[in-house]
Parts: C-alpha cells; structure tokens; sequence
C-alpha cells in the first residue's frame, strides 16, 4: 500500500509517499509544495495541485492522510485552508483514493508518545521512526511525514480517536406516539 500524507498550507504544503508492505515502511519521497504568496489564491491552488497530480501519477497512491481540521482564530485563514484541503482532496479521489484525517494532536501521539510534543520532537522521531538521516527540511514536510507514518501504524488510541462515528439510528415513532401528537395539534384521530 502506498500512504500520501499531506499537512496542507496555502503557500507551503507539505507531502510524503510511504510504501508500506506487512510491517515494514520505505519512504518513496517528501518535500513541499511552494506557491508564492505573492500570487492570488486560485494561481496558488493550480500550482499546489498540478505538482501533487504529477507526484500522484508517478507513486499510484493508495490512500489519503491528511491533517485534520483545527480551529483558527483568523476565519480567512481557516477558509483559504478550506479550499487547499478540497482540492487536494478531489485530485485524490478522482484517483479512487481513500482518505482518513488525522488531528494533530493524534499524530503527535502516535509519533512521539506524548499528544503535546513540539514539532520539532515530531520531526526528530518521525525520522528516527522511517530511518532516513535528520535533515534542514520545512516542518510542512517533516508534519506530512509523520502524519503519514500515523496512517501506515495505526495505534490502539489513535484508531480509537479518529473512527467516523456511526450515524445514530432514528427511533421509529409509535402508532400512540402518532396519535397524541396529532391530537396536541389540535387534530382528531379515529
């Protein structure tokens, strides 16, 4: 199975390719996706996402990781993010892709063991944990790493966190229950 984890950014998006085979995980490539922020919105969207299509026709991805939504205080903020995620998002399951997300705070569990690590104690395990060399890289691809890291080992809690939960069933009214409320309307019933 091949994992694209994805820290989404409006200038900066940090991606990375694992190949995870039984227990074992090879890291195919990582990096960013820079957009100058100099240029307007949709220019930065076509930028982000032409680079991942041609990375997602190369590696043939399996699945989806993504950081999942965080509350931000600067609304436009959080809306410009919006859009980086959907589209990200739709070139991916246009590929037939699945998707999970992942909150930070999981991801940060599940790589170092401690919910409120740094970022840059989740960099220093996430290579640590893939075996590749420390490197000066942006924290957008080292968080990409460890978010798809997350999604090849599933922890206990992490699985248990982030499970959709089921849709609550609709409890069928009674004939009674019909009946009375029809009545406390102001309607008759025979």
């Amino acid at each position: 199975m091949v994992i694209l984890g994805i820290d989404p950014g409006s200038i900066t998006t940090g991606y990375a390719f694992l190949k995870k085979t039984g227990n074992q995980v090879q890291v195919l490539e990582y990096g960013t996706f820079h957009a100058k922020a100099t240029k307007n919105l949709e220019d930065r969207l076509v930028h982000i996402v032409s680079e991942l299509e041609e990375r997602l026709d190369h590696y043939h991805p399996d699945a989806l990781a993504m950081e999942g939504v965080f509350f931000a205080k600067n609304v436009k903020s959080a809306l410009v993010l919006g859009h980086i995620r959907g589209a990200v998002l739709v070139a991916c399951r246009r590929r037939g892709m699945t998707y999970e997300e992942y909150p930070p705070r999981v991801v940060k569990q599940a790589v170092t063991g401690d919910g409120a690590a740094s970022k840059e104690q989740v960099a220093n395990m996430v290579f640590a944990r893939l075996g590749i060399a420390a490197a000066e890289l942006p924290l957008d691809a080292t968080d990409a790493l460890a978010i798809a890291w997350t999604h090849a080992n599933p922890a206990p809690l992490a699985q248990a966190l982030v499970k959709k939960k089921a849709p609550a069933r609709k409890k069928k009214a009674s004939v009674k229950q019909w009946k009375d409320l029809i009545e406390k309307m102001g309607g008759t019933v025979q």
